[in-house]
């Protein structure tokens, strides 16, 4: 398949999407350079036979520089290959525009849908491709969740690509048009990337880029940010769905509180549109075995349920878990997001004690202490899982891990952080 046969890219980040997207490229026939700033991750990629080096330093012309999500290419401080390239005018995109472009380049019509949204991205992106499944419509999932976009196989015409993206993701879009949509919600978040408010508004907004009339746009309606969202939708050529998990329960164990309804319903909505019929849509949802690390009962012992919601990395991704528990002992703490936990506040009556960990855990301390919540900071997660097994046993029975935080000065990601959890809730050292 030489899709690219005569272009030229240049990859900077070797991490979980890199170094398959420069795999597939290759296959696809391009001539690739690529270059991580560690110097392991450029051993390997030399290993498998690429050209490493950086692309400031080559002496030739690229057709497009694919930059790795996490790599700032503007705020909070342009990685020095990407303002190189910005310079010159040469595009910055991410893998999931050449997945598109490598589609349509080989003939494919595969549609394309994207889910993107603050919180519940990931639990509507598989409910969507799980969904998909039992209706036996062809599909492959993968981007911001799974495997990078780019090492997704090449599907039929009747197909449907499943991607998550991150806001990350879609600032860094060219031509790839999603034929059906969902925008779920939107809090701060990473507002360091984006400048503020209105320019992670903006990043998401182009999930909805490039819709044309026989295309559909999922909105959610429970904030006002979302809000503002569908009334610009309005304007635009797509069939607009708007949905609320206010007042909802799905009835389904791996998808309980009005956050997880309101997932289901965008995941539902966007199924309709790609032909799965109503049966196969309640079939998947009843059926849906859920995602670790989101609200997921890891142990049970002497009666203490111990939930694992280590995705929760934000205080809008807590809430959603801690809303579902009438009283719970929580652990919480890591890296804050901006806010903290403020928003948290009406929620701070269910906390039957907190034990805070890792580096905001004291401020947490602090602000929970205040609002007169009990609570400990007790530093690690080693400390504050027998802890709050002990305060469970003798009050609600159960112990919530959501620590609405990054986890990056403890964990090198949420999925450790959350193994570690379950690993202790299980009674491990």
């Amino acid at each position: 398949m030489s899709v690219f046969s005569g272009k030229s890219f240049a990859l900077v980040g070797l991490g979980r999407a890199g170094l398959p997207a420069a795999r597939r490229l290759r296959e696809f026939g391009a001539r690739v350079l690529v270059w991580d700033d560690g110097e392991a991750s450029r051993a390997a990629a030399a290993d498998e036979g690429f050209e490493v080096g950086q692309p400031s330093e080559a002496g030739r012309a690229f057709d497009a520089l694919v930059l790795s999500p996490g790599i700032p290419h503007c705020l909070p401080r342009a990685h020095p290959q990407a303002a190189w390239a910005a310079a010159r005018g040469i595009a910055i995109v991410t893998d999931a525009e050449l997945l598109y472009q490598a589609v349509r380049g080989l003939g494919s019509r595969a549609r394309f849908a994207g889910i993107t949204g603050t919180n519940g991205k990931s639990t509507t992106t598989a409910l969507l491709a799980h969904i998909l499944d039992q209706a036996g419509i062809p599909n492959a999932a993968g981007a911001n969740l799974g495997p990078a976009a780019l090492s997704l196989p090449i599907l039929p015409d009747d197909g449907v690509y499943v991607l998550e993206m991150s806001s990350y993701m879609l600032e860094r879009l060219e031509s790839l048009r999603f034929d059906a949509a969902a925008m779920l919600n939107l809090s701060p978040d990473h507002l360091d990337r984006h400048g503020d408010m209105a320019g992670y508004e903006a990043a998401k907004r182009e999930i909805f880029a490039r819709q044309d009339e026989r295309c559909v746009a999922v909105i959610g309606m429970d904030d006002a940010p979302s809000r503002r969202m569908a009334a610009w939708l309005h304007t635009r050529p797509a069939t607009v769905i708007e949905i609320s998990g206010k007042g909802h329960e799905t009835g389904a164990k791996a998808l309980r509180g009005e956050h997880n309804a309101q997932n289901a319903l965008a995941a539902a909505a966007l199924a309709l549109a790609l032909g799965a019929s109503e049966e196969a849509i309640a079939k998947g949802i009843l059926s849906f075995p859920g995602l670790a690390h989101r609200a997921q009962e890891v142990a049970v012992r002497e009666g203490v349920r111990f939930v694992n919601d280590s995705k929760a990395t934000n205080a809008d991704a807590a809430a959603r878990a801690m809303g579902v528990y009438d009283h719970f002992v929580w652990i919480a703490g890591g890296v804050a997001k901006a806010g903290g936990i403020e928003d948290l506040a009406p929620l701070f009556p269910r906390i039957e004690k907190a034990f805070l960990i890792g580096q905001d855990g004291e401020a947490f301390a602090r602000r929970l202490s205040a609002a007169g919540v009990a609570n400990d900071y007790v530093g690690t997660l080693e400390n504050a899982v027998p802890a709050a097994f002990a305060a469970a046993k003798a009050g609600s029975g159960v112990v919530l891990f959501s620590p609405a935080t990054a986890s990056f000065d403890q964990f090198p990601n949420f999925e450790v952080r959350g193994q570690r959890f379950a690993a202790l809730a299980k009674g491990g050292a």
